[in-house]
């Protein structure tokens, strides 16, 4: 009897239990979707709490530079924009290392895929150059031996790819490697070379394992900032657009 009882009790339990949950579940409702487009209306006591900072950072971010005569752009295997920016990166990081460890760069090379726009001829605003580099990525120096560095050189044969590079001279023939120079000469096997990138790319981002050979050393500097001090050290941009990626026979 005592176990019928207690079955009893089990089975009452169970019932309320699976009343309490379908309670829960009928309470649910269904919420209407809003949609984020222009007939949205402003919240009015938001917008007077974030004007004054609206302001304040339109006009920073709106004011020049910098001055260009021509568009520059990343299209093509020696783009100006690109070359600009890897020689930025070169000449920054060449700076640095001077201090720092008493040693120059010797190149650098930079990803096109983190150059998001072009900036168009006239006055370079601060805001162009976050539009051109929207991410925080920063400067890396790898110290990476010479035998070590056919990898970086066979990456560009194998790719085709634009990414930036200064102080590099990389040809190609139908994908084949027929030149590689750095600073206008031939690799030096046992030699220490030191190349200006990002971090991202240091760690082997847009598939660069070849920097993994070598050693990372960080400068703490934001490859965004650096562009902005070059900018506003040149009152007028002239881009270089000599050639320095070559491929010959690019389908």
């Amino acid at each position: 009897m005592k176990n019928k009882f207690l079955l009893l009790g089990i089975a009452l339990a169970t019932l309320t239990a699976c009343k309490t949950t379908l309670l829960q579940v009928a309470n649910v409702q269904t919420q209407k979707n809003i949609s984020i487009n222009n007939e949205l209306k402003n919240d009015e006591e938001f917008v007077k709490i974030i004007e004054p900072y609206k302001q304040k950072l339109d006009k920073e971010m709106n004011q020049k530079i910098s001055h260009t005569n021509t568009d520059l752009t990343k299209q093509g295997d020696n783009s100006n924009l690109g070359n600009l920016l890897a020689d930025y990166t070169f000449d920054g990081a060449d700076e640095w290392a001077k201090t720092h460890l008493k040693k120059n760069v010797d190149a650098a090379l930079i990803n096109i895929g983190g150059i998001r726009t072009t900036i168009g001829k006239g006055d370079i605003l601060l805001k162009n150059v976050f539009e051109v580099m929207p991410f925080e990525n920063e400067v890396i120096i790898v110290k990476i031996k010479g035998i070590d560095l056919p990898g970086l050189f066979e990456y560009y044969a194998k790719t085709q790819v634009n990414n930036p590079v200064s102080h590099l001279y990389i040809e190609t023939n139908n994908g084949q490697l027929t030149k590689s120079l750095i600073n206008g000469k031939a690799i030096n096997p046992t030699q220490d070379y030191y190349i200006a990138t990002s971090d991202y790319l240091a760690l082997g981002g847009d598939n660069m394992k070849f920097f993994g050979k070598g050693e990372s050393i960080p400068t703490g500097i934001k490859l965004r900032d650096l562009f902005v001090d070059f900018f506003k050290k040149n009152s007028e941009v002239v881009p270089n657009t000599d050639v320095r990626l070559n491929f010959i026979g690019k389908k």
